[in-house]
């Protein structure tokens, strides 16, 4: 399966936005809380300097 990178999930957020989608119990609420999940984890992976983990530095 495709992964999302970060530039999709923003347009997925951006659409859910335009749409007036509030996260909740509604199965779009759901959905919209995921790929808020999912994008953060991604920017932070894309974030992270690799470099600053040679030796053991940082954990993934």
């Amino acid at each position: 399966m495709h992964e999302l990178n970060l530039e999709e999930l923003s347009a997925l957020l951006a659409v859910f936005e335009r749409a007036g989608v509030q996260a909740g119990e509604s199965m779009e609420g759901q959905l919209l809380s995921r790929i808020r999940t999912l994008h953060a984890e991604k920017e932070e992976l894309d974030s992270m300097d690799f470099d600053d983990c040679l030796g053991g530095a940082c954990k993934l």
